[in-house]
């Protein structure tokens, strides 16, 4: 297997989104953090997420970056995405795309009651080219609303089966056909 280091675009800085907790050593984030370099968005709080911090967070990375961001959400991450970009001019100028995987559904239960604070998801149209990638068997957002998502946000949709929240206990490793996903998407 190929194991050679492609970055989405030369000029572009991909940011990974981590969701609630961070992403483990196994999964494909970090695995992509250590395949191909991409960056980390570091969250102050893992466990105790506020949205209000976190949005600071992603503003102050994109407007410190030399180079145009490519964002790379997983879970919460990805309702952070469509938060931010609801609310920064930022997202219309300085995000070329997104990859957004497994968004969580934090206005349904139990999530809603984990984490207070993340409701309502924002359902402005993303100002950036996107991708959803999603399972019908995601516990943490059915697959209507994984639907509903891609709908609102304008993203294409990609159905992964029944992928759990494509995570680490999915099994998928580095996925690498998530990385082809991310790959074309910037290629747009």
């Amino acid at each position: 297997m190929n194991h050679e280091v492609m970055t989405p675009a030369p000029s572009a800085r991909v940011l990974l989104l981590p969701g609630w907790q961070n992403s483990d050593a196994l999964h494909w984030q970090s695995q992509w953090e250590a395949l191909y370099g991409y960056e980390r968005l570091q969250q102050h709080d893992w466990q105790r997420p506020l949205r209000g911090d976190w949005s600071a967070r992603l503003q102050e990375t994109v407007v410190d970056s030399a180079q145009p961001v490519v964002l790379v959400a997983h879970s919460l991450g990805c309702v952070l995405t469509a938060w931010w970009a609801a609310h920064s001019p930022l997202a219309r100028t300085r995000v070329l795309g997104a990859l957004l995987v497994a968004p969580a559904d934090t206005e349904a239960e139990p999530v809603a009651a984990q984490l207070p604070g993340w409701q309502p998801v924002a359902q402005a149209r993303l100002p950036f080219p996107s991708i959803v990638v999603a399972s019908q068997d995601d516990p943490y957002c059915g697959w209507d609303r994984s639907q509903h998502f891609a709908q609102a946000w304008g993203a294409e949709l990609v159905d992964l089966g029944p992928a759990g929240h494509i995570n680490t206990a999915s099994g998928l490793g580095r996925w690498d056909a998530g990385h082809a996903l991310l790959r074309r998407l910037i290629k747009e």
